[in-house]
């Protein structure tokens, strides 16, 4: 049997489907358990961002929001390791994803180069920033989990 490029490149790109959305929904559960649990424990390198973007908050300590910040990502990561969960998963990440951007506007001279350049972020900045991909592989998730028949399970 001669394999020929479009042959390669259609199995290829048919692993790619069936495999795609599960990694990242594996990725997603690794990450979000993984620096979700650090921020409890008090050792996130992003402790400093997440108790100056809380800190104006009339309700808590800038240290419990951090647990509770934490603890909520956990979940979201125990929640995309299942199937079933993962739509609660999407959800709750698209409610962290809130609180994630604050500091783009909440405190413009830790994650911006200089004050008003939006094009020029530090290294917080874009830290914030790369969640854009996250939100749109959420997105991708959540699409995939469609059907025009019905809702798949």
């Amino acid at each position: 049997m001669k394999l020929d490029f479009l042959t390669i490149d259609q199995r290829i790109a048919g692993s790619m489907k069936r495999w795609g959305t599960p990694a990242v929904r594996i990725s997603f559960a690794i990450i979000f358990v993984w620096f979700g649990i650090l921020k409890p424990l008090g050792v996130s390198a992003a402790e400093p961002l997440l108790k100056a973007t809380v800190a104006w908050m009339p309700i808590g300590s800038p240290e419990g929001w951090l647990a509770v910040i934490g603890w909520w990502e956990v979940v979201i990561g125990i929640c995309f390791l299942f199937k079933k969960t993962t739509r609660i998963a999407i959800g709750l990440l698209f409610l962290q994803m809130v609180g994630t951007f604050m500091p783009l506007v909440l405190l413009p001279e830790t994650v911006y180069q200089e004050a008003g350049l939006v094009y020029l972020p530090t290294m917080e900045g874009q830290y914030i920033i790369k969640n854009l991909l996250i939100i749109a592989a959420a997105l991708t998730i959540g699409g995939s989990m469609y059907h025009k028949t019905g809702v798949k399970t």
